[in-house]
Parts: structure tokens; sequence; C-alpha cells
């Protein structure tokens, strides 16, 4: 097959009007067996969207959902089996004004060791 730039005008006006020609025929027998594919710019038959039911929908995510309870339960109880580590909550009040006060006084002293130590 010869390279569209090598064609002379004339060949390319020719081939141009086939084209035309091929798509009308394509679009009388697609009216005669009852179809009319949808065709895009270069001829080719568009592929129709896939559609998924919503009952297909639910049965996959149930799926999923019950493969990762799995997977999670396996890594649970391997979590579980080996030496329970205590575990400390979140802090929900605020520090006291004892604590406060014995953490600045650490943070001074610690801070101040340091600038003695860059002297």
């Amino acid at each position: 097959m010869s390279s569209i730039t090598h064609l002379s005008v004339q060949q390319l006006r020719k081939a141009a009007a086939l084209k035309e020609k091929i798509q009308s025929l394509e679009r009388e027998l697609g009216r005669l067996l009852g179809s009319t594919p949808a065709l895009v710019a270069d001829g080719v038959p568009r592929r129709k969207k896939f559609r998924m039911s919503a009952a297909a929908k639910a049965k996959i995510s149930a799926a999923a959902k019950a493969r990762w309870a799995r997977v999670k339960g396996a890594a649970l109880a391997a979590k579980t089996s080996a030496a329970p580590a205590a575990r400390k909550g979140r802090r929900k009040g605020a520090m006291s004004a004892a604590t406060k006060a014995k953490l600045s006084a650490k943070l001074k002293a610690a801070w101040a060791k340091r600038r003695a130590a860059k002297k």
C-alpha cells in the first residue's frame, strides 16, 4: 500500500469518493438489516458501553468486603496471637498545672544545659 503523500490530487479525490460510497453502502445495509452501527470518524463501528446492573454491583461489593474481612481477620488473628501490647488510649483531658510546671522546669534545664555546652 502506498503512502498518501505519493498520491496525485485526482487519486485522492477518487479515494475520498470511494470511501463515501462505502460508508453509504454500509448505512444502507444497516437499514436493511435493521441495525445502524454508530460510526466513528474513521468508519469503524463503536462498541456499546457496558452497563452493570445494581444487583451485579452489590454482589461484587459484597464479595470484595467478604474477601477483605477474611484478609483483615487473618491479620488480626496473627496480631492477637502474638504478645498483646498494652495500648494507651489517647488522652482526653488537659495536662494538670503541676505536670505542666514540672515539664516546663525540665525543658528549661535541658535548654540551659545545651546553651552551656555551646559556649
